[in-house]
């Protein structure tokens, strides 16, 4: 069976990412592509490297240009896809890369967003280890509506979970630091972002938990089984297109074993989250283009912490993949169908 697709917000990186994954997925059909200040242009003028899909021209982004599909994926700022897919059939699969129904808690929207709460939707991280012992992929099976997780959320959460989940870190004295690319602020032309500001330098931003990533953060380490999660958290952009690696530290609760075991058993048989030997530490262009998160774990003995460090491309596993991954899921094919492991190198 063919799925029909279609892609809003199709001009932008994520957008992008979405059709290049899609181009090659076995199942799913591209027959619309939309955008804003790019809509009647060529899709080879604004992504000349999707050469398979140059035939396609940018629609406007309309509820009524979008119905009709079996899949409609979301590539749109925060704020912009709650109304139109308010006016979408609820038999079509709807995937959010956005942040528009990620959050539970409307006081959370409220403080860090702004705006109209739309409602949470099936949350699109497939590998979370939940309270009860399961994972979320269980509660993907079937839905029609899925919110994709943020970047720095997915690279934050898959590195601190399984400890919070096995009960051998502190959930309550969290903190990470994370190198980020440029490409996950989108393609805004922004003063901060220009290519002579940010090369040769590193600067920190959404200082002091102000990140809009923190509530959701929160969010998932508390259904990991966290009471009274609290994590400091602060994103510095780094002189890279694309990429994450989180560095996250907790305070040791249990045993090295118990440690190790944690994160071991939570990651055995993942098919894109991979633990590393004890020693090893994952690099960004490892992940390049990959629908992977590679995670590296030690023990500092002296600060009696634990210490992870996660990488992941931010624009394939931290939206686009697990946006793909997930709609998997929601249709019942196989949940690596279309999704790459390998990265890309040098």
């Amino acid at each position: 069976m063919s799925y029909s697709v279609a892609i809003a917000g199709a001009s932008g990186y994520a957008g992008g990412e979405l059709l290049r994954l899609l181009a090659s997925h076995p199942e799913f059909e591209i027959a619309t592509v939309t955008a804003h200040q790019n809509a009647g242009q060529s899709l080879a003028a604004v992504h000349p490297h999707l050469v398979s899909l140059g035939h396609l021209v940018l629609q406007e982004t309309t509820p009524a240009v979008l119905a009709g599909h079996d899949i409609v994926f979301l590539a749109l700022p925060h704020g912009a896809s709650g109304a139109i897919t308010a006016k979408l059939p609820d038999d079509v699969l709807v995937v959010d890369c956005g942040a528009d129904h990620r959050l539970t808690d409307p006081d959370a929207w409220a403080a860090y967003y702004g705006g109209e709460y739309f409602g949470a939707w099936t949350y699109g991280m497939p590998e979370l280890v939940l309270a009860d012992g399961g994972r979320q992929r269980d509660r993907l099976a079937g839905a029609r509506r899925i919110a994709v997780p943020g970047c720095n959320v997915t690279a934050i959460t898959l590195g601190l979970a399984p400890g919070v989940a096995a009960g051998v870190i502190a959930p309550d004295d969290l903190v990470s630091v994370l190198a980020v690319g440029p490409s996950g602020a989108g393609k805004s032309l922004r003063t901060d972002l220009l290519a002579a500001e940010i090369m040769g330098s590193a600067s920190a931003y959404g200082v002091g938990g102000s990140h809009r990533h923190n509530p959701e953060i929160v969010q998932n380490l508390s259904a990991a089984g966290g009471s009274g999660v609290s994590i400091s958290f602060t994103p510095v952009l780094v002189p890279m297109a694309r990429g994450i690696l989180a560095t996250s530290t907790a305070k040791l609760t249990g045993t090295a074993a118990e440690v190790r075991a944690a994160w071991d058993d939570a990651y055995a048989g993942e098919p894109f989250v991979r633990m590393l030997p004890p020693g090893s530490f994952p690099r960004v262009s490892d992940t390049t283009g990959a629908n992977t998160c590679l995670v590296g774990l030690t023990i500092d003995e002296r600060a009696g912490r634990v210490v992870v460090v996660s990488a992941l491309d931010n624009l394939v596993k931290g939206t686009a993949g697990a946006a793909l991954q997930s709609a998997n899921l929601a249709l019942g094919l196989p949940e690596t169908l279309g999704l790459p492991v390998n990265g890309v190198a040098p």
